[in-house]
């Protein structure tokens, strides 16, 4: 074990396999020193686990909450794909995230929801997941998912 697969373990967090591609490209892929992720989305055991554009008010939405704790998801699914390119305890630091937050009309919280990514990656990684961040309202997201999230990290 390593210095980051120990902060998991002391976490209670175990990393899930690497989520299957919906379309013609690769989780992760390692450039020199970079690992970049595509999009990951709150996929568990094989399929979404929440549907749906993310609203405070109208009824049969995703709630900030629930699209936070799916935004968590999808940091681990990014994590995932780091580890399966490049080992996880080969992570120097987090060096960006975005996120994207299906939104209902009138919707401002994106913030808030990909702060579920960005805690989680603080919480593992301490200083060394300080990260730069993009948090984006778009219109929809693939399968209809409320949240995707991308990882660039630097790796050793």
């Amino acid at each position: 074990m390593g210095q980051w697969s120990d902060r998991l373990a002391e976490l209670g967090i175990t990393l899930p396999a690497v989520v299957a591609p919906v379309g013609s490209y690769t989780p992760a892929l390692r450039v020199g020193d970079f690992v970049y992720t595509s999009g990951q989305l709150p996929v568990v055991d094989g399929k979404l686990d929440v549907v749906g554009k993310v609203s405070e008010g109208a009824e049969g939405v995703v709630r900030p909450n629930q699209a936070n704790a799916a935004a968590r998801q999808c940091a681990l699914n990014a994590l995932a794909a780091v580890d399966s390119v490049a080992g996880l305890d080969n992570i120097v630091r987090v060096v960006k995230l975005v996120g994207f937050v299906a939104s209902a009309n009138g919707f401002t919280g994106q913030p808030g929801v990909i702060n579920g990514a960005s805690d989680l990656i603080g919480e593992i990684f301490g200083d060394a997941g300080v990260h730069a961040r993009s948090a984006v309202g778009v219109a929809e997201l693939p399968l209809g998912a409320p949240v995707e999230v991308e990882l660039i990290v630097q790796v050793r």
